[in-house]
C-alpha cells in the first residue's frame, strides 16, 4: 500500500540559484588607476581581476577602440553567495526594487572598498568603488545557451523580477526598497 502524500511535491529544477556574481570596477583608463583598481579586486576576492577593453571610440571622454578601462571578476559555485552576503552586509541588506531587471538579475554599487569588514584605508591605493552584478537562474538554463541542439528556455522557467525579490527576501533576508 502506498502512503498518501500531504500535496504535490516541489519540482527541483524551479529552485532559484545564484549562477554568478561579476564585480567590475570601471577607471576609464590605462595605467596606474587600472593597476590600483586590479589590486582592490585582489583584496576582496583574493583572486586575479580580468581587464575589460573599450568596445568604442569616445572622443569626448579619451577613450579609444581596444583601451583597457576596467578591472572585473567573476565568482561562481560557493564564492558567489559568500561574496554576495559581504557586499549585502556592507549595504546594511538593503537593495532598491529598480535594481532588479525582467530576468531577476540585480545590480547595486558600493561606494568604497574600504567598507568591506577588515579592510583598511590604503593611502597608496585610494578611494575605490566598485558594482557588483548578480546572474539568478533555475537549473535547465544551459538548455538554451549549449554549443550543440540548443533548445528553448520555457518563459515560465524564466526567473522573474517579482520571485528574484521574493528569494532574496527570504535567502538573504534583504530588504527590498520601493
Amino acid at each position: 500500500m502506498k502512503e498518501a502524500t500531504s500535496g504535490p511535491k516541489e519540482n527541483p529544477n524551479k529552485e532559484i540559484r545564484i549562477e554568478k556574481v561579476v564585480l567590475n570596477i570601471g577607471v576609464g583608463e590605462a595605467g596606474e588607476k587600472l593597476d590600483k583598481a586590479k589590486k582592490v579586486i585582489q583584496l576582496l576576492t583574493g583572486r586575479k581581476a580580468t581587464q575589460t577593453i573599450s568596445k568604442v571610440t569616445n572622443k569626448d571622454l579619451g577613450i579609444r577602440f581596444g583601451m583597457p578601462i576596467g578591472v572585473k571578476v567573476t565568482l561562481r559555485k560557493d564564492e558567489a553567495p559568500e561574496f554576495l552576503r559581504k557586499a549585502l552586509w556592507v549595504r546594511e541588506n538593503k537593495v532598491t526594487s529598480y535594481s532588479f531587471d525582467q530576468e531577476g538579475n540585480f545590480s547595486f554599487g558600493i561606494s568604497d572598498y574600504t567598507d568591506f569588514e577588515g579592510m583598511k584605508y590604503d593611502p597608496q591605493i585610494g578611494i575605490f568603488g566598485l558594482d557588483v552584478n548578480v546572474v539568478l537562474t533555475r537549473a535547465g538554463k544551459r538548455v538554451k545557451i549549449r554549443r550543440k541542439a540548443p533548445a528553448r528556455f520555457s518563459r515560465s522557467h524564466r526567473v522573474s523580477k517579482e520571485e528574484a525579490i521574493k528569494w532574496m527576501a527570504e535567502t538573504f533576508k534583504v530588504e527590498v526598497l520601493d
